[in-house]
């Protein structure tokens, strides 16, 4: 099998609400990017990533200029068995990984279709049928989070980030956090995210306004050195999420003692085969994880929902259907949450393909 043609399309999708973080970040539209890469079979694997703006350094149109200058590996070659070609990318041109993610999806997706499976049995086997979800809160005003908090646990929701910062005060935040605590009552897990967004001391003030409540924290700041002050502070528990995003960085956080939880996205890892070895690691290490990506729709949330029923499931904190916070679907029949939970999909390789008249003509072609 050979690699005969690689297309691109740029999709924008919408949030069904306009969402809130710390720092002025928001998502209301962002622009996912879908590509196909085709080979002399007739086969087609799918990949999708979905950078945030003013979140992380990557864009959506930085994709097409580096497949553009992967095409000379790519074209002509081997994709069944997706880490060999990665390793020729990857020397080929370093870096880029949140470009990188999509392509390695796409040749795991070929490699599940040649092999016949799931990818869930490729990546080590199923160990869940389905896997808890976590349900994110935009950074509004207390009682607005509250009613949401309400609203998503009686469809069957128990675990619950609360973004944090967007106001700018760490007595709001607190509220935010005691609001939501309240609204669902003991037992489900709730954290206060501020994705970078605050100072040590503001964080700080929050985990101690909000101390006796059974709550974790998610990267409050943006050095791990502050994240530390943070968790030695207030002794409540600690997710990484930013600064969590090579192998290097979660030795680190685990040796500051930072990673109670830890935030695992594909497109920060470079992919599934990056993303597995993390997972790995972070079986090794002790941390409980959230199998996920910065955002995206059907595809990216097939994916990482492979790699989460692949893994030891009292080690899988969450997972996160991406497609369910925004529109349109790119796959009609793409995975659903059901009552809390969600499941992978059934069919060969991703189980999921875009629909064609959606995506409309291509934005690249390389062949």
């Amino acid at each position: 099998m050979k690699i005969t043609r690689i297309r691109l399309w740029h999709v924008p999708l919408t949030s069904h609400a306009a969402y809130y973080m710390s720092d002025g970040k928001t998502c209301d539209t962002v622009e996912t990017v879908v590509i196909g890469v085709d080979t002399d079979t007739g086969l087609t694997g799918w990949g999708e990533v979905c950078p945030i703006p003013h979140y992380l350094p990557a864009y959506a149109r930085g994709v097409a200029p580096t497949l553009a200058e992967l095409a000379p590996v790519l074209i002509g070659a081997d994709p069944v068995g997706p880490e060999a070609l990665m390793a020729q990318a990857d020397r080929w041109l370093q870096g880029h990984v949140y470009a990188k993610s999509a392509l390695d999806m796409a040749l795991w997706d070929l490699t599940g279709q040649v092999a016949g499976l799931p990818l869930y049995t490729l990546l080590g086997g199923r160990r869940s049928a389905d896997m808890p979800l976590y349900h994110s809160i935009t950074c509004i005003a207390p009682d607005d989070m509250a009613r949401i908090a309400r609203e998503a646990l009686n469809q069957g929701m128990t675990q619950f980030q609360v973004k944090l910062g967007a106001s700018g005060d760490w007595q709001t935040d607190a509220e935010r956090l005691r609001a939501v605590r309240a609204a669902v009552g003991d037992g489900p897990l709730v954290y206060g995210d501020w994705n970078c967004g605050a100072t040590s001391l503001d964080a700080t003030r929050v985990g101690r306004a909000v101390e006796h409540l059974d709550v974790m924290l998610e990267q409050p700041c943006p050095t791990f050195e502050e994240c530390a002050r943070v968790r030695a502070a207030t002794g409540l528990p600690m997710k990484m999420d930013e600064l969590a995003q090579d192998t290097a960085s979660l030795l680190q956080a685990h040796q500051m003692g930072l990673m109670d939880a830890v935030a695992l996205k594909l497109s920060k890892f470079g992919g599934l085969s990056a993303t597995r070895r993390a997972r790995d690691l972070c079986l090794h290490l002790g941390a409980k994880m959230c199998i996920e990506d910065t955002w995206g729709s059907d595809l990216t949330t097939a994916a990482l929902l492979h790699l989460g029923a692949a893994t030891e499931p009292g080690r899988v904190m969450n997972v996160c259907d991406l497609s369910g916070y925004v529109g349109p679907r790119l796959a009609p029949d793409g995975p659903v949450r059901k009552a809390g939970r969600i499941a992978p999909p059934e069919g060969v390789g991703l189980g999921v393909s875009p629909d064609l008249d959606l995506l409309g003509t291509p934005d690249l072609i390389l062949d």
